[in-house]
């Protein structure tokens, strides 16, 4: 029985967290996008592709949960570890992320060139994220 709430509680931790930073990071950088508008309306283009980078980690905390499913009854206590680690590197790097992405919008919005840089720096944090889910794949 402790083992099948602890597999949820792992399974909750892994989705919810993962989410949860994917909405801050995409917002910080969706609200200096909205002030870059302002600014240059012409780059919304790249504005939008910066904004919905951190989206990413969501998906990897989704796609964890859909792995750890089938091992919720039998290894409870290691779906809560997989699942509290996965969904902490992905809140944390997708909120940096998002800082990053925002510092980018805001370069861009003021005529530099430092798209292609941007999205390079954001990949960094990604990174992290994609060697989480790895980590849970092999287990």
């Amino acid at each position: 029985m402790l083992e099948t709430i602890l597999g949820y509680l792992g399974l909750g931790l892994v989705l919810s967290l993962a989410g949860i930073g994917s909405s801050i990071g995409t917002t910080t950088a969706g609200n200096a996008a909205e002030g870059a508008l302002k600014k240059r309306p012409e780059a919304s283009g790249s504005y939008m592709v910066l904004s919905a980078l951190p989206a990413t980690q969501g998906i990897y905390g989704f796609v964890a949960f859909f792995m750890l499913m089938g091992k919720v009854a039998t290894e409870g206590a290691l779906v809560f570890g997989i699942g509290a680690t996965v969904g902490l590197v992905c809140l944390m790097s997708a909120i940096r992320q998002g800082q990053v992405c925002a510092n980018g919008i805001v370069g861009v919005s003021q005529g530099h060139n430092v798209f292609t840089n941007t999205l390079i720096y954001a990949a960094l944090p990604e990174f992290y994220a994609i060697l989480g889910l790895v980590g849970a794949l092999m287990v």
